[in-house]
């Protein structure tokens, strides 16, 4: 018995006999709001505890011999696919000139709907005077200088015609694909540098006719992780009666995004700036929109984590607690001040 008595001394929870309780409507008032406070609290850290929370971390980049990828989908909605060109260059002395690898030019009309696609004809008309010249080459050598100069004028002759023709039915231009390029400082620009310098003369007259105006839908050096923006997504640039030349200057930072899987995505993010240099008559180059980049030496690791369990039951004891705690103050205040307001007064009862 003696052990008995002393264990009941520790109970911290000592309970009244029934007859000695008494309810009342403050107190029941009161438990209807604890019990909603912590259903609610409840609620909160159970959606805390399961939603993954995001860790940054950086380090030095050890990527050696790799490729940058380069997506581009951009619209030129006042120059026709004919006089497009993309052209790119890097540190390392690589130079490429119109590229059509994996580079697809997309003719529009005036209202901005697709009408054809350049990369399919050009690979057509490649093939067929490949063909005319291999055939030409074995069986007649000396003719076939004579008519590949005849027909390089009739060619520009027939292309003046054609661009002319397009830039006064208002057609436009959408350039996309990706790019596949040298892990170092570079830059790539969509111009009308691949044009003979005289047929472009004849064609607009002069580089302040060059209307480079510009949308850029999707620029990214990489797969999108779920959450990431590109600063450069939806820009838009319209020039009205002038003209110039677009440089963005941008700064690379290679990433790598871990899933809760354990699943890792390499991609890369970056920051932007940009220039504007309005065309004057002393000018000797032509508009263009140019894209500068350059590599971070650091790479940023980004990491979806969930909590920890027994974090999640600590706080979810804390939070219930001190809301039973409260709840209980309350009600001896709320009993107190009725007490008071109802307990008569001696002096009424002395008269």
């Amino acid at each position: 018995m003696g052990m008995k008595q002393a264990i009941k001394k520790l109970d911290a929870f000592p309970r009244a006999e029934e007859h000695l309780l008494q309810k009342t409507q403050s107190g029941a008032l009161v438990s209807i709001i604890g019990l909603v406070t912590m259903a609610t609290l409840f609620y909160h850290e159970l959606s805390y505890y399961l939603t993954p929370y995001t860790v940054h971390q950086m380090s030095v980049d050890l990527k050696r011999g790799e490729t940058l990828p380069i997506h581009v989908n951009i619209t030129f909605p006042s120059l026709p696919c004919d006089v497009l060109s993309v052209d790119a260059i890097d540190m390392s002395g690589k130079h490429e000139v119109d590229l059509d690898t994996n580079i697809w030019k997309l003719r529009l009309n005036s209202y901005g709907h697709i009408t054809g696609t350049e990369y399919l004809s050009d690979l057509v008309e490649k093939e067929h005077e490949a063909h005319n010249h291999d055939h030409d080459k074995d069986h007649h050598d000396d003719s076939h200088a004579k008519q590949h100069t005849h027909g390089f004028d009739d060619a520009a002759e027939t292309m003046v015609k054609k661009v002319k023709q397009a830039l006064a039915n208002g057609e436009g231009c959408r350039v996309y694909g990706h790019l596949d390029v040298q892990r170092v400082a570079g830059n790539f620009h969509i111009s009308v540098h691949g044009l003979n310098i005289f047929v472009a003369q004849m064609i607009f007259d002069g580089a302040k006719h060059v209307n480079v105006s510009h949308i850029i839908h999707d620029l990214s050096f990489g797969p999108k992780y779920l959450g990431m923006h590109n600063p450069l997504d939806g820009t838009a640039r319209i020039l009205h009666e002038t003209s110039g030349t677009f440089k963005y200057y941008i700064k690379v930072v290679p990433t790598e995004y871990r899933e809760i899987s354990k699943e890792v995505l390499s991609t890369n993010q970056f920051s932007v700036t940009e220039y504007f240099s309005p065309m004057t008559d002393f000018d000797r180059t032509w508009p263009a929109v140019y894209f500068l980049y350059d590599l971070s030496p650091i790479t940023v690791t980004i990491k979806k984590e969930r909590r920890s369990f027994l974090h999640f039951i600590t706080r979810l004891c804390a939070v219930l607690g001190g809301t039973f705690a409260l709840t209980g103050m309350l009600d001896r205040w709320m009993c107190r001040l009725l007490e008071a307001l109802t307990k008569p007064d001696p002096r009424s009862i002395l008269r």
